[in-house]
């Protein structure tokens, strides 16, 4: 237990360092998917590390410290005091940070829903008379994608088709449930943030590859993101635009070229390194029951 326990937090940091050479390197679909996989594998067996930590206090508690005495026997201590004390603390902070992150993905969907009132339930396409250039799709059921007048009248009919499919990719892929599985990941384990950063612009490239595919023209999917940015850009700097955010000029450059390959070997590498923290967690699982069997009876 001693080294098994702290492998997950080890094995974060190399799945953070890895993970935006994963996302330039292997298809987007693929690498989202495989990326998220191991984040949340990585983050539960992190908290679950946590809780192993903190269950080693059990030693000092004043009836097994009085049995132990009274039997002559003497406490193994697998973990310095001040580790379990730490391990308490820092599961106190992923609770909040775990409920915080819930409070607010559950906030945004509600006001999301918000701006859906009012249409029929069949209504895929809403356009709000704004002079805000957005688009972005609000998932649910069924899926909505909502385009303000004002980024419609910006782009050429072409660009509007390439818009469309776009966000009709975000709601047919499930991309929000990517995104917030990769959130949810990052509250309990904050290593993991280039992580989450790589699986939100990978939904993105995802979906420019399925408009792409869609409309046919690589080049005309290229060309309705620098107008939708350039567009943003004149109306409102600060504007956050799902269509357009994410690196845009990366997003560009990635559709001027070839299609990234799936590259499955790296896939699997990158599944079999989510698998190894949950192996440590297990391992040490083993060692502290053991434990508390030889403290407990």
């Amino acid at each position: 237990m001693r080294v098994d326990v702290y492998t997950p937090l080890l094995l974060s940091l190399l799945l953070a360092a890895i993970s935006p050479a994963v996302g330039r390197r292997v298809a987007p679909a693929l690498a989202a998917r495989v990326l998220t996989t191991a984040a949340v594998v990585t983050a539960a067996a992190t908290v679950w590390s946590l809780v192993l930590l903190a269950a080693t206090l059990v030693n000092d508690a004043p009836p097994v410290v009085a049995d132990a005495r009274e039997d002559g026997r003497r406490l193994a201590e697998p973990v310095p005091e001040a580790v379990g004390i730490v391990a308490c603390l820092a599961l106190a902070l992923v609770a909040h940070r775990l409920w915080r992150a819930v409070r607010a993905e559950w906030g945004t969907r509600r006001a999301l829903q918000r701006l859906c009132a009012g249409h029929p339930g069949d209504t895929e396409l809403i356009v709000a008379a704004s002079p805000v250039p957005q688009a972005f799709a609000i998932p649910g059921t069924p899926g909505r994608i909502l385009v303000t007048a004002a980024m419609l009248s910006a782009l050429q009919p072409v660009e509007r088709r390439v818009l469309l499919a776009h966000e009709r990719a975000h709601l047919a892929h499930r991309h929000a449930l990517l995104v917030t599985a990769a959130t949810l990941a990052v509250a309990a384990n904050p290593l993991l943030v280039p992580v989450r950063t790589t699986v939100t612009f990978l939904v993105e490239r995802w979906a420019d590859e399925r408009a792409a595919d869609a409309v046919g023209d690589r080049t005309a999917t290229a060309r309705a993101l620098a107008r939708a940015a350039l567009t943003a850009g004149r109306v409102k700097p600060s504007c956050a635009l799902n269509f357009t955010d994410r690196a845009v000029t990366r997003r560009i450059a990635a559709l001027q070229s070839a299609p990234p390959p799936h590259l499955w070997p790296v896939a699997a590498a990158v599944l079999a390194l989510g698998t190894l923290p949950a192996l440590g967690a297990a391992d040490a699982t083993g060692d502290l029951l053991r434990l508390l069997a030889s403290v407990l009876t």
